[in-house]
């Protein structure tokens, strides 16, 4: 089976309906294209979803894959609640640290609470349990997730080179597997946000959808360090990672949809096996 679907997809709090409060509609555009997003899910058949999150674990100059029987995780804002609880893939997670371990990746597996069971569960940050709410709530068809955690600290190619390994370690796994980066854009394009306003948010945001209707992510992996702090994205890492996967399972990609209606950028996009979309066309 392996890789049949990819993404990239935000992690505002306000995306999800119940969280939203006030901001609900302001937040409209990114909640219809997560929305379009999770029904190309159902329509390939997704039955693991592997999810990079910048908001887990923060290993320094290592990457965490995490090895956990379950991922659990509660979300509070405007005074409403959301929980989710879901089986994690921890044979395909133990795959993907083989293999990156045979790749001389500084790479760890990580585990919580028990070694197995129902407590060895992982605690589940907004960068995973806000995605996953579109994708993985409904009890009829839920995935297993597997979590990867990249260091910011690892050179990009590195990071490229975790995502051969995870394309390599889900080829030799009997599900239908979707590779979730789970990356807000820039963080500074307004004054009276935490990072302040810096103009290269805004080009960095350009910059990343230029990248994705070219359907050629390398350009992002060559950018000026000094840019991407200005710009202040936390999408950069997880995008290498995928870029990688794209070398190993050649798709095409749909920008689906861009906006930023507070200090930071949020888009939405999905990628496509190639033959999937000529048999479309």
């Amino acid at each position: 089976m392996g890789i049949v679907f990819a993404c990239i997809v935000p992690h505002g709090v306000e995306i999800l309906p119940e969280l939203a409060g006030n901001m609900l509609q302001a937040f409209a555009v990114t909640r219809k294209g997560m929305e379009q997003i999770a029904e190309s899910m159902r329509e390939n058949r997704i039955e693991t979803v592997i999810i990079a999150t910048p908001h887990n674990l923060r290993l320094e100059a290592t990457i965490g894959i995490v090895t956990s029987e379950f991922t659990e995780g509660i979300l509070e804002e405007n005074n409403n609640q959301v929980r989710l609880r879901c089986q994690c893939n921890s044979q395909l997670a133990r795959a993907i640290l083989a293999k990156a371990k045979s790749s001389c990746l500084p790479v760890v597996g990580v585990n919580y609470g028990t070694s197995e069971g129902p407590a060895s569960c992982m605690p589940m940050d907004w960068g995973t349990l806000i995605p996953l709410w579109f994708f993985a709530r409904e009890k009829q068809a839920t995935p297993r997730i597997v979590i990867v955690t990249p260091s910011r600290e690892i050179p990009l190619e590195g990071l490229t080179r975790l995502g051969h390994a995870i394309a390599e370690a889900a080829k030799t796994s009997d599900r239908r597997v979707a590779f979730v980066a789970s990356a807000d854009q820039g963080h500074a394009h307004r004054s009276d946000g935490p990072y302040g306003f810096n103009a290269a948010s805004a080009e960095f945001d350009q910059t990343v959808k230029m990248a994705i209707q070219k359907n050629d992510l390398r350009p992002l992996l060559n950018l000026p360090p000094k840019f991407v702090e200005d710009a202040k994205p936390d999408s950069i890492w997880q995008i290498a990672i995928l870029q990688g996967i794209l070398e190993r399972v050649p798709m095409k990609g749909f920008l689906l949809s861009y906006q930023a209606p507070t200090y930071y950028g949020m888009l939405c996009a999905e990628y496509l096996p190639e033959k999937n979309v000529t048999a479309i066309k």
